[in-house]
């Protein structure tokens, strides 16, 4: 089924403010909540979607590459890349950071009081953003980089339990498991329940009998790892991918970070890109302009041949079909434009200078009106 509007799911402008957008989802999440809508699919699917919808539209950067190239920008067309894939433990989780509490709705009408769906916390690691450089070859053709980085990483010493020799670990005996323990207390409105995370095991709903002395009972070490990057063509300057996992190691097995990679163009010396297509100027001498020729034209990988037709004025662009860059959803290649300079001598010759005085005598070499007029629209299209 195809994916709708991230915006049109949470029912806002595309213009929304963050509070906007989180308010939005906020309704959406009460609405839909599965605790609320006991075996109902329709309201299960519709509260997985306005997750996914939130998850990228509250991150600056997710939004800004969804806004940009859509669905697929996020992952579909690229390969493996965006913030999709999310779980039910994870959309609870960031509902619960939303909300204040672990996922459920104690105190309100009744419904979720929190025990059944209660599950311990797993830790995320954090992001990690690399640049990478790419010549305007890789741009075209996608490229597979091996990066080397410094980042957290599980320990091998005790696989990244964080528990020395195999001890493992204990439920937590003050929140017994859940992660969270839960206070009540009178209100105007009756007896309310809050659930915080638990301040003795940090939500995980175990505790560790006896640390690991290589990560200080963490269960992640601070060293480099080689990544492979998968970047697909057409990308351009600014543009942000995401490698889901990839990023820094989470404690105690946990949930991994993102790895995200800014793109970075090295400017070519003799072709401009503008959006997929490219720019090439070619600058011809004045016998070849008025005779006709050939000239050779570069490409991103090699050379053409063009012609050139007698009388051919400043200004004129080539258009070489397929000769640009490929776009990043595939939707076609651009061309490459070849724009026509010619160059005026600075200084002459006595004999040069000689016969252009007797050819400026000649009707040949004085531009009538109507080329005036062409060339003329050509320079003001510059301003429009």
């Amino acid at each position: 089924m195809e994916k709708r509007d991230y915006y049109e799911v949470l029912g806002v402008d595309k213009k929304a403010s963050a509070d906007e957008i989180k308010k939005a989802y906020k309704k959406m999440a009460i609405k839909y909540h599965p605790d609320r809508n006991p075996g109902d699919k329709e309201a299960e699917d519709k509260f997985k979607e306005a997750a996914e919808a939130y998850e990228v539209l509250s991150d600056e950067n997710k939004r800004a590459r969804y806004d940009q190239f859509g669905h697929a920008g996020m992952g579909g067309a690229a390969g493996g890349y965006g913030g999709q894939g999310m779980s039910m433990d994870d959309i609870f989780s960031m509902f619960g950071d939303i909300f204040g509490g672990r996922g459920g709705f104690s105190g309100f009408g009744g419904f979720g009081g929190g025990g059944g769906r209660q599950q311990a916390r797993r830790f995320r690691g954090s992001d990690l953003r690399i640049k990478v450089k790419l010549s305007l070859k890789e741009v075209a053709e996608g490229v597979e980089k091996k990066l080397k980085l410094k980042k957290y990483v599980p320990c091998s010493h005790c696989n990244g339990t964080g528990a020395e020799n195999g001890s493992g670990t204990e439920t937590c005996p003050d929140c017994h498991g859940t992660g969270s323990v839960t206070r009540t207390q009178q209100s105007i409105f009756g007896m309310m329940q809050t659930q915080t995370v638990c301040p003795r095991c940090g939500g995980e709903g175990k505790i560790i009998k006896n640390k690991c002395p290589h990560c200080s009972g963490e269960g992640i070490v601070y060293a480099e790892e080689i990544v492979t990057v998968k970047i697909p063509a057409g990308v351009a300057e600014g543009m942000q991918l995401s490698m889901n996992g990839k990023g820094n190691a989470g404690k105690h097995n946990g949930i991994p970070g993102d790895l995200l990679v800014l793109i970075e163009e090295e400017p070519s010396k003799e072709l401009l890109r503008d959006e997929n297509d490219l720019i090439y100027n070619l600058l011809l001498d004045v016998p070849t302009a008025a005779l006709g020729g050939t000239a050779d034209i570069p490409t991103i990988d090699s050379k053409v041949r063009v012609k050139i037709e007698p009388g051919t004025q400043p200004g004129k662009v080539l258009r070489l079909r397929g000769k640009g860059l490929p776009s990043v959803n595939g939707y076609g290649t651009g061309d490459l434009l070849v724009n026509i300079s010619v160059y005026i001598p600075e200084t002459l010759s006595r004999d040069e200078k000689a016969a252009l005085e007797k050819f400026q005598k000649s009707d040949n070499f004085r531009p009538n009106e109507s080329l005036k007029e062409k060339i003329f629209r050509k320079f003001r299209n510059l301003f429009d």
